[in-house]
């Protein structure tokens, strides 16, 4: 039986919640769930539940957007071509294929680049000089990279071209690149009032003020960008997300719904769950383990066969991926069991030859989830090696990093996670040195995994009309949790049953109420369950919506057995 989390269960705010309640006509439940949020009053929390496409920014409180308009301009209006320099993720290819269909719009020609995960890694390279001159273009425009790309900028610039950077990464430095206009909300001094856009709302903004236009048909690119990025669902995120995910349930984009029906999801009303679990890692998944191409030709396809056709090799790609993952977890998990000392060790940070470098990500987190330790897996090679990271809750990894730069070649990323290249020789005294931070910055609880629970309930207070209000809080994700709820002294009515996947399932009784319990992943509770006299339970109810019926089921989060 695993062990269990820890339970936080937030301090209610009594007075707060009622006063909410009263005043928006809402549940105390759903009104302290807002609250949990950070809703303040009663004015932030109708704008939370009612969030509407007028609350976006205008684009040019960006400081370097007029001027990037107007260069922009400038060189559609001497019919010059544009090329758009993107990253190999979902967000980086989302933010070519908005910033491809936009200047179409205004009649710029484009040619677009992205790099090889594998063959150049991330940003902008050496060999984009050359590309450059090959195509006989002076105007460069990034997506969802190049703060940190200071010598290729000064390069480029040499050779008398314009760059516009779009991104939304930490600079790594204080002295930013040499470029013609720079639209990054982290850059100090920017005053523009949202800072947690990602690549492609960095690059949709710019969009809007070249078109003057909304862009809602673009919404769908900008949401699938947004959630897959794992960027807070608040604020304009939040609108992002929300009206983008009407928009791919739509689905008007051929591409995207080639790829809904490959996924055989088709029919179903598209949630960030969707797009996080099943269309997101499809899309990344060909620059995993090809090139990052097809994905943006699928986006961007404007015939049915060809689209059918795309999708099915990013499907063909995806199986590929998940292959190779399952390889380098399993011996992942041997140099682990060889090689770390939990006691010593607050970093796991592993290595080992021939790691396909385009699964490193995917690696780290699932390593990270699992022992909740912030976690780098490193490919290694004959010098320069290429790796990943993904962190925990109260540990920055790109401040980290920072912090170790002198071990490492290059690095990049942001709090969560990061991608870096150190050299072979330099790999044990990089582990060593970030383990000796985390020792200062990170104390015992914070490895221990938790769970923020909203309210403590009983089994009475749950209803399909709460669940239906609870609903207005979508869509969930990073900064927008489903609500978790608490309830105690339960007793099973049923024998628990493991399915298929070490799912678990069972019937619980709480006073004169019962309700059906689903537990992914805790198939090994079972016994304990069946012995335990009583269990307290932390889960989120659902609409079970199965075979057409539909009923109230909980999903547990954690057991607690007495």
């Amino acid at each position: 039986m695993p062990a269990h989390k820890i339970l936080n269960i937030l301090t209610p705010d009594i007075s707060l919640r009622e006063k909410l309640s009263k005043e928006l006509k809402i549940s105390s439940v759903l009104a302290q769930v807002l609250i949990n949020r950070g809703i303040k009053n009663a004015k932030e929390a109708d704008e939370f539940l009612n969030i509407k496409l007028d609350s976006l920014l205008d684009p040019y409180f960006f400081a370097d957007m007029e001027k990037a308009v107007s260069l922009i301009k400038k060189a559609g209006g001497k019919k010059e071509k544009i090329l758009i320099c993107g990253d190999y993720d979902v967000d980086g290819i989302t933010s070519v294929a908005i910033l491809k269909d936009a200047l179409k719009r205004i009649g710029v020609e484009t040619l677009h680049y992205i790099p090889h995960r594998v063959k150049e890694g991330y940003g902008l390279n050496k060999n984009i000089l050359q590309i450059a001159k090959d195509n006989n273009v002076k105007f460069l425009i990034t997506a969802d990279c190049g703060i940190s790309s200071h010598q290729e900028i000064k390069g480029l610039r040499q050779m008398g071209a314009e760059i516009i950077i779009t991104d939304h990464h930490e600079p790594a430095d204080a002295i930013l690149p040499e470029a013609s206009a720079i639209i990054n909300p982290k850059v100090k001094g920017c005053k523009y009032g949202y800072k947690d856009l990602a690549g492609v709302g960095v690059a949709y903004k710019l969009c809007q003020a070249l078109t003057g236009d909304k862009l809602v048909s673009d919404l769908d690119l900008v949401s699938l960008g947004t959630i897959a990025d794992v960027v807070p669902l608040r604020g304009e995120n939040r609108v992002f997300a929300k009206e983008g995910l009407a928009c791919l349930t739509r689905g008007k984009r051929i591409g995207i719904k080639a790829l809904i029906d490959a996924s055989r999801i088709g029919n179903r009303e598209i949630n960030s769950t969707f797009v996080s679990y099943i269309l997101g890692p499809r899309i990344n998944a060909s620059g995993r383990v090809d090139t990052a191409d097809i994905a943006l030709e699928l986006l961007l396809s404007q015939n049915k066969q060809e689209a059918d056709e795309l999708a099915k090799s990013i499907e063909a790609h995806n199986r590929q991926r998940q292959k190779i993952e399952g390889k380098i977890m399993e011996e992942a998990q041997a140099i682990i069991d060889r090689e770390v000392n939990f006691k010593e060790h607050k970093v796991i940070v592993i290595a080992k030859e021939g790691w396909h470098q385009g699964v490193l990500g995917i690696v780290a987190s699932k390593l990270a989830d699992k022992f909740y330790r912030p976690t780098i897996v490193i490919s290694l090679s004959d010098d320069l090696c290429k790796g990943s990271g993904r962190s925990i809750k109260n540990f920055h990894l790109f401040s980290a990093l920072n912090e170790c730069k002198k071990y490492l070649h290059a690095f990049g990323g942001h709090g969560h996670a990061v991608g870096l290249v150190v050299r072979k020789d330099n790999i044990k005294d990089f582990r060593k040195e970030i383990n000796r931070l985390a020792h200062d910055k990170l104390r015992l609880d914070d490895l221990l995994p938790s769970l923020d629970v909203d309210m403590e309930l009983g089994l009475e207070d749950l209803s399909e009309e709460l669940i239906a209000e609870l609903e207005r809080l979508e869509p969930f994700g990073t900064g927008n949790p489903e609500p978790l709820f608490f309830t105690r002294g339960l007793k099973l009515k049923s024998e628990p049953v493991v399915l298929s996947r070490d799912t678990l399932k069972f019937w619980i009784n709480g006073g004169k109420v019962t309700y059906p319990v689903i537990g992914f992943g805790m198939g090994s509770f079972k016994e304990s369950l069946i012995k335990a006299g009583e269990f307290d339970l932390a889960y989120t109810p659902r609409m079970d919506t199965w075979q057409d019926n539909s009923s109230v089921i909980l999903e547990a989060k954690e057991i607690i057995l007495r």
